[in-house]
């Protein structure tokens, strides 16, 4: 059986990119309950990889519906070390024109309510996300996107917000006003949990519209954002296949000790139901 150690996290058609061989479908069930959809695994540029479609296949959970935990937790049970997390995003610069693709190296969090921690219930851990995205991951990312001829940046802020709906040209222009680059719904939640599961996670932000407060784009449409996902899909495709040819075997940061010194509570008070559930995360912490 395949154990993966490189995840791809995106939209319809990654899980059928060229390239991708071997494929098998894993259906994961968590204590957090059922991830989006099964993972699909396979060999990708002589890599074992694992796909997921954030929303499932024929997109079918908004951004607020999503069990963040379920996705990463899943990731983390098949074996993934690193995990390249595709998304489409608004635009909230100029400089930042639709099909180009960022790799943001920070977040701001507009979600609301959203659980975003595997900890509680007896065992409190606070880990470092001064630094939110891995940046081994993000090297490479910008990389390849270079490699594959992809029109690519490397820094910015990606601002989550909680949606469904597009912002109002006020949030917009706040956004703006605050310097965030990119604005998209999903991707905070995922960087927060890889860091607790002590994986690598890195964002490829693929710009599809200005979001409205570009005078020529002030009513994103559905429509306009597809195209250019589709025009984005085969860029996409260029990119992951670089990236995953040139991930090395060693990890070369500290996200996979990110638990180490963030478990704050008595292990001896910890109760004996959260030390099962939480084994894959913390058995080497606790045990």
């Amino acid at each position: 059986m395949m154990k993966p150690t490189i995840g791809i996290i995106g939209g319809s058609g990654l899980y059928s990119m060229p390239g991708f061989e071997a494929q098998e479908e894993r259906k994961l069930d968590t204590p957090w309950g059922a991830p989006s959809d099964a993972y699909v695994v396979g060999t990708l540029a002589g890599k074992q990889v694992a796909f997921l479609a954030r929303h499932a296949r024929g997109h079918r959970y908004s951004p607020s519906e999503l069990n963040f935990r379920a996705n990463i937790w899943g990731m983390k049970s098949l074996g993934v070390e690193r995990i390249l997390s595709l998304s489409a995003v608004g635009s909230l610069k100029e400089e930042h024109k639709p099909l180009d693709f960022v790799i943001p190296d920070q977040f701001v969090d507009r979600t609301r309510g959203r659980i975003s921690t595997f900890f509680g219930e007896g065992l409190v851990a606070h880990v470092s996300f001064a630094h939110p995205i891995c940046g081994q991951m993000a090297d490479i990312a910008f990389a390849a996107g270079k490699t594959a001829g992809v029109s690519v940046k490397q820094g910015g802020t990606y601002l989550c917000m909680e949606g469904p709906a597009f912002s109002t040209l006020a949030e917009s222009n706040l956004y703006r006003s605050w310097g965030m680059d990119v604005i998209g719904m999903t991707n905070l939640q995922e960087a927060k949990l890889a860091r607790e599961a002590e994986l690598c996670y890195t964002t490829v932000a693929m710009v599809t519209d200005y979001d409205c407060w570009h005078p020529e784009h002030d009513a994103v449409t559905v429509e306009d954002i597809i195209a250019n996902l589709t025009q984005n899909a085969a860029n996409a495709a260029k990119l992951v296949h670089a990236a995953v040819a040139a991930i090395p075997e060693q990890r070369a940061c500290k996200c996979g000790s990110a638990l180490k010194h963030a478990l704050i509570s008595d292990p001896k008070l910890v109760p004996d139901a959260t030390k099962k559930k939480l084994e894959l995360l913390v058995g080497k912490y606790l045990s």
